[in-house]
Order: C-alpha cells, then structure tokens, then sequence
C-alpha cells in the first residue's frame, strides 16, 4: 500500500498565532467528530487560539464538554468555550436566530473552521454546516463526521493521523466525561476506536488511527 503524503498545516506558519475554530450543534459533537486531532493540534501547535461554539446543552450537559475539554487538551491549555441555548433537533426552524449568533463567531477571524458534515442527516447538524459556509466565504473549512444510526458515514478526502496515546485520550474523555450518553447503545470505546482505525487504514496512517474529514474546497497558495 502507497502510504499518503503528509503535508503541513501553512497557516501554523503564520506570525500571529493562528485561530481554529470549532463549530458543534450538541455538547459532544465536537469531542466526537475532531476531539483527537484537536488534542493532537493542542501538542503540536501550543500557541494556536482555540474557540468551541455549541449551540445547544443543558447545564448538565455544558458541564460534561467543560470537562471533556480539559481530559483533551489538558486542564493548562488556554480554550475559548461558547455556548448558546436553541432548541436541540429543531435547527432548521430557528435559522435566524442562530445565524444571527453566527454573526458574533465571524468576529473570531478563524484561519481554520471545524464543522459538521454537509451530508450529515442530522437536522441540526446540517444546519450549521450550511451557516459554516454561509457565513465563512474565504476560510479553510473541514467538516468533520459523526457515526449514527442513519449510516452515513461518506469517505473522508482528508486525514489527520494520530498517536495510540492521543486515540486513548479522546476514548477516555469520551466515555468518562459524558455520562448522560452512556445509555446510548453507540456512545461506546469500540464505536469510536473502530472508525480512528477505519480511518487510519484509509490513510496508511502509521500508528494504525486517523480522525477523517471533507474538504469541500481547498485554494493552494501559488
């Protein structure tokens, strides 16, 4: 098997630290789909700003992504966490409302976005991936994948490679943070290691995991 490329991030290079900016509907979302190749990014890049925005919890569930957090990129690192209150599964309706909250991430000025799936076929998370690329018209994007019971999962066009140890980390923040979802029959270890290594063979990564994600558009510097 050809093992991928692995090319460098350009805006690491940057004279001002860079932005990255993480976009979830629900308080795991972004945990689930990037929480590996943030805790990865966190190590690598120690001075890049960090901003989640999740647009729907209750307080029980708000304290479960603060805690989730700090198991994935450690209780020092510097992270800009916002929270807004919208209705969970009801996103299409509120489009306004939350693009008007939109407004206030643009501010942020992010050098790289974060985002759900435009063909995820969750309401809400198709919701946001449409205000993504409404709101953030000359930005880096990759939209990130969540597995569900609709099935559907697509095939990622790019990969971050991961450490066994950054894949036990999201793994264990995962699962001991968020206990409101261990009922779930999916929210399981092997759920989420299954798709790292899915993923990981897709790219040849070389510890065997990757997180994948879409790139619906990419402009290469001249």
């Amino acid at each position: 098997m050809r093992r991928a490329r692995l090319i460098p991030l350009g805006w690491v290079d940057a004279k001002q630290p860079p932005t990255i900016l993480c976009i979830g509907a629900h308080c795991d979302d972004i945990e689930i789909g990037c929480g590996a190749t943030l805790a990865h990014w966190a190590g690598q890049y120690p001075q890049a700003r960090l901003s989640w925005a999740v647009f729907s919890g209750t307080a029980e569930r708000v304290a479960e992504t603060r805690s989730a957090a700090r198991a994935l990129l450690g209780s020092e690192r510097q992270l800009e966490l916002r929270f807004f209150d919208f209705r969970d599964s009801y996103f299409p309706s509120q489009l306004a409302e939350i693009k008007e909250a939109f407004g206030q991430l643009a501010t942020l000025a992010p050098d790289l976005i974060l985002t759900h799936h435009e063909h995820d076929r969750h309401q809400d998370h198709r919701a946001l991936a449409e205000l993504t690329w409404n709101t953030f018209r000359n930005h880096l994007i990759l939209e990130y994948e969540i597995p569900k019971y609709d099935g559907d999962l697509g095939n990622p066009n790019v990969f971050v490679p991961l450490s066994a140890e950054t894949v036990r980390r999201k793994v264990e923040a995962l699962t001991t943070s968020f206990i409101t979802q261990r009922g779930r029959d999916w929210f399981t270890a092997d759920t989420f290691t299954s798709l790292m290594r899915l993923r990981g063979l897709q790219c040849h990564a070389p510890s065997g995991f990757a997180e994948g994600f879409y790139a619906r558009k990419l402009v290469l510097a001249p």
